[in-house]
């Protein structure tokens, strides 16, 4: 949650009129909606149902419970910025973990040969996925 501090979230931020009712903050949205690409839950439906009935979104929420019309709305208004935003994660967490290294040891496994990745495939994948984002 302290990573959506150090985002550029005025875009959205002034994109809301002064006048009307309070809207959800969308520092809230942000966090509640990649933590929920980061724990699998994609839908508005399910994010809005995770907000009733999960803790760990409920804290992220503050207890706030926005309907997963008002998350879809959110989502479709700022899709472009919310790429930005994710960018903006990855960066901040590679530059706050720097580089992993695990030990070289080998270990014989039963892992199945045609379910583990070549390093061709996992570079095919890589870059499927940043096309995604």
């Amino acid at each position: 949650m302290e990573i959506v501090d150090q985002l550029d979230l005025s875009e959205a931020v002034n994109a809301y009129a002064s006048t009307g009712s309070r809207p959800y903050h969308p520092a809230m949205l942000v966090v509640s909606l990649l933590y929920g690409y980061a724990t699998g839950v994609f839908f508005s439906r399910k994010l809005a149902q995770a907000r009733h009935d999960s803790i760990d979104f409920r804290y992220i929420c503050a207890n706030t419970h926005p309907d997963h019309r008002t998350i879809a709305d959110f989502r479709k208004r700022f899709l472009d910025e919310l790429a930005g935003l994710f960018t903006q994660v990855l960066l901040i967490a590679q530059a706050k973990l720097g580089t992993v290294s695990l030990g070289g040891t080998k270990v014989k496994a039963s892992a199945s040969k045609r379910k583990a990745l070549s390093w061709e495939h996992a570079n095919r994948l890589e870059e499927q996925l940043k096309g995604e984002v």
